[in-house]
């Protein structure tokens, strides 16, 4: 447990002893259904991917359990990795088109109309 003014970590992983490294539960910390139903999205489209899913534990904690089973020996850590950077490519599109709509709509308001 992180002591005050130490900082807690965002992701934790758990494995039980003698599993291999293809099956892992990752603890997100601070995030809800947000992040969890987007990521699950992301990562079962990875072929090598088995499962992948999450639950809150409680509506009152703000944590996901991840949990995510691969096949042919790969790591689970792997599918994190490629699904947290396709979520975040994603979301930066979005930004970004977001943000040049709303540029060309306050470059039309500021022509003056005919």
């Amino acid at each position: 447990m992180a002591g005050e003014g130490e900082k807690k970590p965002v992701l934790e992983m758990v494995q039980a002893d003698g599993a291999d490294e293809g099956c892992v539960t990752f603890v997100l910390h601070d995030e809800d259904h947000t992040l969890g139903n987007s990521l699950r999205y992301m990562i079962m489209k990875t072929v090598d991917v088995d499962f992948c899913g999450y639950t809150i534990t409680h509506p009152s904690e703000s944590k996901i359990n991840f949990r995510i089973q691969t096949r042919g020996g790969l790591p689970a850590t792997e599918p994190l990795r490629r699904g947290l950077n396709e979520l975040n490519d994603v979301c930066q599109h979005v930004l970004n088109t977001f943000q040049a709509r709303v540029n060309e709509f306050k470059d039309g308001l500021e022509q003056p109309m005919e």
